[in-house]
């Protein structure tokens, strides 16, 4: 699904979101640079839009992957016309069996792809898992927004013009239709701040975004760097 709507991603992302979603990644990236991390594993890259937005941090490398070849392929070109390549580098991953050691970097990070692992506390224990002690997990996730009236524009906005304008312009009947049901059954807030401590994750916390439309989420592997 995500090969196949590559081509149109980053335009109905900017557009669809009315270009909210830089300022998200920009707010990420200021949370994450209190941590001031060197080595960072973005998983579920896509396109590496926070991949990209992460080189403000001067880290010594950036590792994107994805299981959507083609998405990462349009990543490559991005980082060959912004003269990256060698900081950011994207291979071919799966989030639920990530192809690197334990305790491989100082952070890892995800930017609305949680939400479509396939077992979501084995995704999050794989991303533990190359964490190294004290290293940071960061996430940011599409979320309920739970005050009225908001909690029912944004109900009608996803399940209607999301859906209408992605199909038209993606030209993909499946993509975003699908875009508002996995945020309907995505446990977001105090929800999935339990789910990271119970794969063991500490110091977790949440901003909210936007009136809740998106969110934060922040915690830290046990033990000292």
């Amino acid at each position: 699904m995500f090969n196949d709507i590559s081509g149109r991603y980053d335009f109905l992302n900017h557009f669809l979101s009315f270009g909210i979603d830089h300022w998200w990644r920009r707010k990420f990236v200021r949370v994450l640079s209190k941590k001031s991390p060197r080595l960072i594993l973005d998983v579920a890259t896509g396109t590496g839009d926070l991949a990209i937005a992460m080189r403000t941090l001067s880290p010594e490398k950036i590792t994107g992957i994805d299981i959507a070849t083609q998405m990462l392929d349009i990543g490559r070109i991005k980082i060959e016309k912004k003269k990256l390549t060698g900081k950011i580098i994207f291979q071919v991953g799966d989030a639920e069996s990530i192809p690197f050691p334990d305790e491989s970097f100082d952070a890892v990070t995800v930017a609305f792809g949680v939400r479509n692992f396939e077992n979501l506390e084995k995704g999050l224990m794989e991303m533990k898992r190359i964490l190294k002690p004290g290293g940071t997990m960061q996430i940011l996730e599409f979320s309920h927004p739970g005050s009225a009236p908001f909690k029912q524009i944004f109900r009608f906005y996803s399940k209607y013009i999301i859906s209408y304008f992605g199909k038209i312009i993606s030209r993909n009947t499946q993509a975003y239709s699908y875009l508002p049901e996995s945020v309907a059954a995505f446990s977001s807030g105090k929800d999935f701040i339990q789910i990271l401590g119970k794969i063991g994750m500490k110091n977790c916390s949440y901003i909210s975004l936007t009136f809740g439309i998106s969110t934060i989420y922040s915690g830290e592997k046990p033990g000292t760097k």
